[in-house]
């Protein structure tokens, strides 16, 4: 069996998406906590310091957190369909723009804040996610 890596990689990139995200986490997070003047070992537990941060540092956190909460299940089921034939270019383009408007979501969060256009971001790529579920399960429990 050979695993088609074409397929496989939007899950790389959107892997190499959270690593950008980590970086951009902590370049603004710890020039925020010397400025604010919190020792590390006070922040041990998170959101115990957060109201001394300013909201585009805390966003950035929280992105980088919600990186590993949804697309977890796309990472899922990318696998599963590369692994029991669900790859095709269909599936790809949609994987592509799920990749796409998590970079999106990231941003809107971080830079822009504005919380109705991060939800329909969230969303868009929420109905990609469903669709590839949704296909998958029509190809396998009903073909």
């Amino acid at each position: 069996m050979t695993i088609d890596t074409e397929f496989l990689k939007p899950v790389l990139a959107l892997v190499l998406w959270t690593c950008v995200m980590w970086i951009w986490m902590y370049a603004l997070r710890l020039p925020a906590f010397s400025k604010a003047g919190i020792n590390p070992d006070d922040a041990r537990h998170p959101g115990s310091y957060g109201d001394k941060l300013p909201a585009h540092v805390r966003s950035a956190a929280d992105n980088y957190n919600h990186l590993h909460e949804q697309p977890t299940i796309f990472y899922a089921l990318m696998f599963f369909m590369a692994l029991t034939g669900g790859a095709d270019s269909l599936a790809s383009m949609v994987a592509w723009a799920y990749v796409g408007l998590r970079v999106l979501h990231s941003f809107v969060q971080v830079v822009i804040g504005k919380v109705v256009l991060r939800f329909l971001v969230f969303t868009a790529g929420t109905f990609c996610l469903f669709f590839l579920a949704g296909r998958e399960a029509l190809r396998v429990f009903a073909g």
